[in-house]
């Protein structure tokens, strides 16, 4: 019976990762030289991630003082660039924790709401830089050049607290908090992108490594690439979000559909909103799989390869406005 059930896993791993063939690019294609704006764009990523891994550094419940610092520099950035910004607030071990909320209302689709969202604090231990700095910094970066667009669908976009352990999966989790008050409100959400870990990328041999040896039969063996993450329920938002990615950007970008029991597949906030039955997607650089400092007090802004993040920063500006409808 252990037998079977093993050979069924390997079965069901094995038929995830051909499924997702379809997802996976044929070929890599050089970048082109970067442009003034995409070096502009690099700057200003490198100067979020300082602030919030350097300045503030390590931002959770015990670093409760650095986490509202966290929070008050999303919130001043966002009314710089003429934002209103709406605070999701709840009380987490006597204290008053937000997921901070910014949206441009639809037209025609106005009842569809498309969700980019990012978490702000940082694992115990760590300044984290890449995790979620990077995530952060771009989500900043979408807002200022998204401010004045028009869309079709309702656009949010969402800073979540208290992603990392010990809220993890648990009810006190930010976007935990916000998906299940979403679906109470009835609000039709018809994609939720999770940005997480999106500023480390390596073209060195062997740089990548997969929760599932077979995986490497149809994936790069080196990290220069992002990649898309769904469960089989969200499979059709993927492939939208990862063509229109692929249509706005060359950056190399990968998808995979696969059960949530494979490790790493449901590691952020996207899992919040599977929960509640709404489609959803991680954006990542498979961090566990490939930052040698990820979770640690080592994630520094000295480790990211800006310009890597700008472009994929460019290339979820072309995502976001075409799932939203934006011209």
């Amino acid at each position: 019976m252990i037998l079977i059930c093993l050979l069924l896993i390997v079965a069901v791993l094995f038929g995830a990762a051909w499924y997702s063939k379809r997802f996976v690019r044929s070929a890599a294609v050089p970048l082109p030289p970067a442009d003034a704006a995409t070096l502009q764009l690099a700057e200003r990523l490198k100067g979020h991630v300082r602030v919030l891994a350097l300045k503030i550094g390590e931002r959770n419940m015990w670093h409760f003082e650095r986490l509202e610092q966290a929070a008050h520099y999303l919130e001043e950035q966002l009314r710089e660039e003429g934002w209103e910004v709406a605070a999701d607030s709840y009380t987490l071990q006597g204290r008053t924790v937000s997921n901070l909320q910014v949206q441009l209302n639809g037209g025609e689709r106005a009842d569809e709401i498309v969700l980019i969202g990012a978490h702000y604090d940082s694992v115990f231990g760590s300044p984290g830089a890449n995790d979620n700095g990077s995530g952060v910094a771009a989500l900043l970066e979408l807002a200022r050049v998204l401010r004045d667009g028009k869309p079709q669908r309702t656009l949010r976009l969402v800073f979540f607290v208290n992603e990392e352990p010990p809220f993890f999966k648990t009810k006190e989790m930010g976007s935990r908090v916000y998906a299940r008050a979403a679906r109470k409100r009835g609000e039709r959400i018809v994609t939720m992108v999770s940005l997480e870990t999106i500023g480390y990328f390596s073209v060195r041999e062997n740089s990548q490594q997969f929760p599932f040896p077979p995986m490497r039969i149809f994936y790069p063996s080196h990290g220069d690439f992002v990649a898309f993450v769904a469960n089989f329920r969200s499979r059709s938002v993927l492939q939208r979000a990862l063509g229109a990615f692929r249509a706005a950007s060359s950056f190399p970008a990968e998808g995979l559909v696969a059960p949530i029991w494979l490790t790493g597949v449901d590691w952020s906030d996207q899992w919040s909103f599977w929960q509640s039955g709404y489609p959803a997607l991680m954006i990542t650089d498979t961090a566990p799989y490939r930052y040698p400092h990820y979770h640690s007090v080592h994630d520094t802004p000295d480790k990211l390869d800006y310009l890597a993040l700008a472009r994929v920063t460019k290339g979820l500006e072309g995502m976001v406005k075409k799932l939203c409808g934006m011209k």
